[in-house]
């Protein structure tokens, strides 16, 4: 029985139903559900606009001596080196064959190319083959996926990686979803970064750059479980997949990209920083917890103020970092090294899967 004066308000939205259902409104397409596809242009920040921020974070960065743990990442890099180059010996023994990486470049790059060189002489101590494509900066989309495909089906290709970026007139998400993601030793592929982030799923292969930051943290004793944890960065190749990885671990992560609004107070409540921004000393001391552990993921080549030529440095201000963090990686020396061993376990990986040695 309805209440007295609901009757007309009931008939009303009854009328109002029907209308709905005889003249839908639009249902909003994927492309609004999903938000609006909007790179991440980061723009250098010369101070703080938050007063009470720098009020807050007000070290005396001069003259203060740092305790700060250094994170290097070369012996855990040589220790992973070893016991996959070990394994490697122990399946050649067994069955006379031997794990291969295909690479595949495009473009005359000056990163990529030294990137791909450090691959390469990795692969040939560790006992890895491999097979290098190289495509000129204006190949056609249909030329680089049949190199792609080639790769895919052949059975004595184990592991394969399109160096990354690619020019801007591919599609560098197309390419990767073509990739066999059994074979995606990148671990790029929507199949492995899919699986990476539901609980209780396993992904074929975990990107190299995340493995080698979890790999670093677990191995120098830095607790994650329960700690706040913030990835500056959500890059594909290192920052999402990361985060993912981190919450893995049971940590509470945030992400800082271009959009955050006063990302350094978001940074500053951090027991744990991860920095995949691609600019060099953008994170300066006053973004950084007392005590922080960070985790600089970035290389950039900047000029050498000295001499001639170039160096590498990451994307946290190290002088100023390390007068506040309790341990942080160097940048080179840090993650870049372990990145690299991580590729290798991962195609060795790949071969045992195809051999039917796991």
């Amino acid at each position: 029985m309805l209440a007295r004066g609901t009757s007309g308000a009931v008939v009303g939205w009854h009328r109002m139903l029907r209308k709905s259902l005889l003249h839908p409104l639009p249902l909003p397409s994927s492309c609004a559900l999903l938000g609006p596809n909007l790179p991440d242009v980061w723009v250098p920040r010369q101070n703080t606009s938050d007063t009470h921020f720098s009020e807050r974070q007000n070290f005396e960065f001069e003259g203060v001596k740092s305790n700060a743990v250094i994170l290097g990442g070369k012996s855990i890099a040589q220790d992973v080196k070893q016991k996959v180059a070990e394994e490697i010996g122990r399946i050649k023994r067994t069955i006379g064959k031997s794990p291969k990486l295909a690479v595949v470049l495009v473009g005359d790059r000056r990163d990529s190319q030294t990137f791909i060189h450090i691959k390469l002489k990795a692969c040939e101590q560790a006992g890895i083959e491999t097979s290098v494509a190289l495509l000129p900066q204006n190949c056609e989309k249909k030329e680089l996926l049949d190199v792609v495909t080639n790769f895919n089906k052949d059975p004595a290709v184990h592991g394969i990686i399109v160096q990354l970026p690619l020019p801007q007139h591919l599609d560098e998400e197309n390419v990767i979803n073509f990739v066999n993601p059994e074979k995606d030793v990148d671990g790029f592929h929507p199949l492995n970064i899919g699986n990476l982030a539901v609980k209780g799923r396993k992904p074929f292969f975990i990107p190299c750059a995340s493995k080698s930051c979890i790999e670093l943290l677990l191995r120098h004793g830095v607790e994650i479980g329960g700690k706040r944890a913030v990835v500056i960065g959500r890059s594909k190749i290192a920052g999402l997949p990361t985060s993912l990885l981190l919450q893995r671990h049971h940590a509470t992560v945030s992400m800082v990209h271009a959009f955050t609004e006063n990302p350094e107070w978001v940074t500053s409540e951090a027991d744990i920083v991860v920095a995949d921004v691609g600019m060099p000393n953008m994170i300066r001391g006053n973004w950084l917890k007392q005590g922080a552990v960070v985790v600089d993921m970035g290389t950039n080549q900047v000029k050498h103020p000295n001499k001639e030529g170039f160096r590498v440095i990451g994307d946290v201000c190290y002088e100023e970092a390390i007068k506040v963090a309790s341990a942080l990686t160097p940048v080179p020396g840090g993650l870049g090294p372990i990145t690299i061993s991580m590729l290798l376990s991962n195609t060795l990986d790949a071969a045992k899967h195809a051999y039917g040695l796991v």
